[in-house]
């Protein structure tokens, strides 16, 4: 099946890769509006407890992934890559731009609380079937030596789904003002998703289905029940082992990237734009870690290179948000520190999340490849990174230390350190052009 392998597959994976950063633009803006969200959806009169609000819908978000990741990854499996993380795409893009569109609490009460969450719900769903699907997609496209480097490609896209967002808030706030941009052109960003999304469709309906499902297909191997194949049979060890070790990371990539964001503007008490501009520049240096710490796991195995981030995580977190709080002080910020400080912990996310893709892919037959990668991926990005923002918030809010708030995001991977190290296998050399082996 080697000889397989497409001519265009760095087109596969540009492609791929723009429809992520979409998608995760889309999410994202949520969580980067969240202090203006809690204003226009909750009751005023009790401020922390609307932003507390507002964190848990974004929270819910990602609880809900796993559910989605479940009912796309048998769609995945059964009827195709490619139609199912296009349709995962339109209802993430319909789900945002509407949020664009909801009247506030003002205007209709509680009412604007419920229907934000029946939106965020949408998106949690669709994100959840969407991302194993385009890891699955990429990896099947290219070559087990160099799986590391290319699925790296595709992890950049949710960092710079950050920075997308992140600049057209930005971007709408300098065109509209502070006062117009919080009275009404908070909406904008929202609205925005549909012409982003109308053109990731287009780029994937140009793409055609990946080799190693179309020879499964061929060959008559697919399986009849993806999630009983997946889930009751000796493949639920593989998955429970695989969500520890995403757990882990998404733990570090959530703490070092959304909590980053959160701190200067929370505990630093830096204004949006100003916190914004900071982790914007760090998140674009430090995005191609991602693709170097890929390359590094194609050289030295998957395994060591996660479990080092995993590491330094946990040792090293409080010292860095220590000394990134004393950089930030409002009127005495030293840009070019606090930008290396998160670049740092932008380093650690390139660690444990640029292998991950090829890990899980090469972890899996082929056959319930789609649902074996998303359930795993979305049960550790989605619960274990998911959490973050609300356990942290809330033990900020009611300890105001910021070694409490810490306590998650030290904790969880230094568990996943030492329970990775004995139940991960190295997967590197394990090819997935020859499904029978890869679960050896």
């Amino acid at each position: 099946m080697a000889s397989q392998i497409p001519k265009n597959f760095r087109t596969v994976i540009v492609a791929a890769s723009v429809g992520n950063v979409i998608e995760w633009y889309d999410f994202y803006i949520f969580g980067s509006l969240a202090t203006i969200l809690a204003v226009k959806f909750f009751d005023k009169t009790h401020p922390v407890a609307a932003l507390l609000s507002t964190i848990a819908l974004f929270t819910a978000g990602f609880l809900i992934r796993p559910l989605g990741a479940f009912l796309f990854g048998w769609l995945g499996d059964r009827v195709g890559r490619k139609y199912t993380f296009l349709i995962t795409l339109s209802g993430m893009g319909i789900g945002t731009g509407c949020i664009g569109l909801i009247p506030t609490f003002q205007d209709i009460g509680l009412s604007a609380a419920f229907i934000l969450f029946f939106l965020r719900m949408i998106q949690g769903l669709c994100l959840g079937g969407e991302y194993g699907g385009a890891i699955t997609y990429v990896a099947e496209h290219v070559s087990d030596e160099r799986r590391g480097y290319y699925t790296g490609w595709l992890q950049t896209s949710p960092t710079l789904g950050i920075v997308v967002s992140l600049a057209v808030i930005l971007g709408t706030q300098a065109y509209f003002g502070k006062t117009v941009f919080d009275d009404w052109a908070w909406r904008i960003p929202f609205l925005v998703s549909f012409l982003l999304v109308a053109i990731a469709i287009y780029i994937r309906l140009q793409l055609q289905e990946t080799p190693i499902f179309q020879d499964i297909k061929a060959k008559g191997q697919m399986t009849k029940n993806p999630w009983k194949e997946a889930f009751l049979s000796q493949n639920i060890k593989f998955v429970l082992i695989a969500s520890v070790v995403v757990i882990g990371e998404g733990v570090v990539w959530y703490s070092g990237q959304f909590w980053a964001l959160y701190f200067l503007q929370n505990v630093s008490k830096l204004d949006l734009a100003t916190a914004a501009w900071i982790v914007c520049i760090a998140l674009l240096i430090a995005s191609p870690t991602l693709i170097l710490f890929g390359w590094l796991s194609d050289l030295i195995g998957r395994k060591p290179v996660i479990l080092a981030g995993f590491l330094l995580a946990a040792l090293t977190y409080y010292p860095l948000y220590v000394w990134l709080g004393s950089v930030t002080k409002p009127g005495a910020i030293n840009y070019p520190v606090a930008v290396f400080i998160i670049f740092i912990l932008v380093s650690y996310v390139g660690m444990v999340y640029g292998p991950i893709g090829a890990f899980l892919a090469e972890y899996f037959p082929g056959r319930i490849r789609y649902t074996s990668v998303s359930v795993p991926y979305h049960i550790g990005n989605g619960w274990g990174g998911g959490l973050v923002p609300i356990i942290t918030v809330a033990a900020l809010k009611a300890t105001d230390s910021v070694g409490y708030a810490l306590i998650y995001p030290i904790a969880v991977p230094a568990v996943c350190f030492v329970l990775a190290l004995f139940l991960m296998p190295e997967t590197r050399k394990m090819s997935i052009w020859e499904p029978e082996k890869a679960r050896a």
